[in-house]
């Protein structure tokens, strides 16, 4: 019998790379998060989290909800 050999694949660590820098933002900004929403442009959180990588203005839900809150009182 010969030896299985596991070979690491770049790709697959890309993914998950890119999943957890998805979640940090999403926390830290106050998105919801699902796995569903990478790559998919239609997603109002992907949209906005592209537009953080590109240092283009995106908004802070935590921010808006305050705002929100403020006027309730």
């Amino acid at each position: 019998m010969s030896k299985v050999t596991i070979r690491h694949n770049p790709q697959v660590a890309e993914v998950f790379d890119t999943l957890e820098k998805y979640l940090d933002f999403c926390r830290e900004y106050g998105y919801r998060y699902s796995e569903n929403d990478i790559n998919n442009f239609r997603s109002y959180a992907w949209q906005q989290y592209t537009k953080f990588l590109a240092g283009k203005n995106f908004k802070n839900q935590w921010a808006e909800d305050a705002k929100k809150l403020e006027g309730l009182a």
